[in-house]
């Protein structure tokens, strides 16, 4: 083989590797690092970007919110992962707002009232801000906003508690702006089974749980299937009239032993329902031996505050919980971790069927490495292209897939 048509071969053999699963088409030329990431950041302005799932509602919670002027400005500028000023920068058009309902208040009363207080705090922050932020109930809404500069604020409820035992709630929840409801969280509801818990309280959806999905998709309101049991998931594939969203979830085939992320079957079923996972980028969700080797630590950190006598929380563990971090440092996942899960749900369902759902500010201090806040998404944008996204890939992975599955569930709608 002559020396210049073997070096074509080989650049072709390079460029095919780099190849999305799937992609037919391969990468433009070898652009140089800077230029890639140039080409990251226009897309990550030029394209809207929904994420499934950001918990600043409930971080700002924990901080004693109030509504307030002074803490109706604590979305602009924060330590956090999401603010104003990062997600300008990084280019996040739409994260939806967690309306996040512990398991704890299934047992202790109130899921409705923090719901409640916490959606206000959402609207609070739209209102006193018009210049930066509204509210979006729609993938109409959103692109409006977007258009005129703001960030939209949909809102999504994280764990069905709220809804009690009365269907009517459903459309109480969708007339407050609520436009997804991840059915459960840690813990058995009232609705279905959770991943997280092994009583398995229904098999799947309880009768109740049923009615809900009925009339959540009689209303438009989509039904989010991250935290559910297995047997909950397929139930619910079988019941609903329209696809359903993964809001922030994994796969599982990268953590055998989390129940939490999406099995490949899983994954393969959503796709045949038109529906979409949106990855979640905590550590905890991308690699096994990265999970269990953190939760080890935390566990060494628990016992030795124990055996102390002392709380997280007291004045006098702050500097044991410093010296027990500094020489047992968390891991965390690089970022291309997160394109390797994102590979693999596109191998497996299809690039219309997979998103972004980062659980920002409900992780901790668990996200990759280059995406550690909202800022950072070019960085995800950049490697995604270096393996052979598309621009038009890449548009359907920042929110043309959402908005297909969104406009479905709205379509399909019947006396909303």
């Amino acid at each position: 083989m002559k020396k210049a048509t073997y070096l074509l071969f080989l650049l072709t053999l390079t460029a095919i590797s780099c190849q999305r699963p799937g992609s037919t088409t391969t990468p433009r030329g070898f652009a140089t690092a800077d230029e890639l990431q140039a080409r990251a950041e226009r897309l990550a302005h030029q394209n809207i970007i929904v994420d499934g799932h950001v918990d600043l509602p409930y971080r700002l919670r924990i901080k004693h919110f109030r509504l307030e002027r002074q803490y109706l400005d604590m979305p602009i500028k924060s330590d956090g992962n999401f603010d104003y000023e990062k997600a300008k920068r990084g280019g996040l058009s739409a994260p939806f707002m967690s309306v996040y309902i512990p398991a704890e208040y299934q047992i202790t009363g109130g899921a409705r009232v923090l719901a409640d207080s916490l959606i206000d705090m959402v609207r609070g922050i739209a209102a006193a801000h018009p210049d930066k932020f509204a509210l979006a109930n729609s993938p109409a809404q959103v692109q409006t906003n977007f258009k005129n500069d703001l960030i939209s604020l949909p809102m999504g409820m994280e764990n069905g508690a709220p809804i009690e035992n009365e269907v009517k709630n459903v459309r109480y929840f969708f007339d407050r702006g609520i436009r997804y409801v991840t059915l459960t969280h840690g813990k058995d509801n009232q609705i279905c089974d959770s991943s997280y818990d092994s009583t398995r309280t229904h098999g799947g959806l309880s009768a109740f749980g049923r009615e809900v999905v009925v009339e959540m998709n009689r209303l438009g309101m989509l039904v989010d299937i991250s935290h559910v049991s297995d047997d909950t998931f397929f139930q619910v594939i079988d019941l609903s009239k329209v696809p359903v969203i993964a809001s922030h979830s994994s796969c599982r085939a990268f953590t055998p032993g989390f129940k939490r992320n999406m099995s490949d079957e899983m994954i393969k079923a959503l796709g045949k329902n038109g529906g979409i996972i949106m990855i979640n980028f905590a550590t905890s969700f991308l690699d096994e031996t990265m999970r269990l080797g953190n939760a080890d630590k935390g566990k060494q950190l628990i016992a030795l505050l124990k055996e102390k006598g002392l709380k997280e929380t007291d004045e006098a563990a702050k500097p044991i919980i410093t010296q027990f971090q500094r020489e047992n440092p968390t891991v965390f996942a690089p970022i291309e971790l997160v394109a390797d899960h994102i590979d693999h749900a596109v191998k497996l369902a299809g690039i219309d069927h997979v998103g972004f759902g980062s659980d920002f500010d409900g992780v901790g201090d668990t996200l990759p490495t280059d995406l550690k806040d909202v800022s950072q998404y070019p960085n995800l944008i950049r490697v995604l292209l270096k393996r052979g996204y598309s621009e038009t890939d890449i548009a359907k992975l920042c929110s043309g897939n959402f908005f297909r599955v969104w406009n479905q569930v709205l379509s399909a709608a019947k006396n909303p």
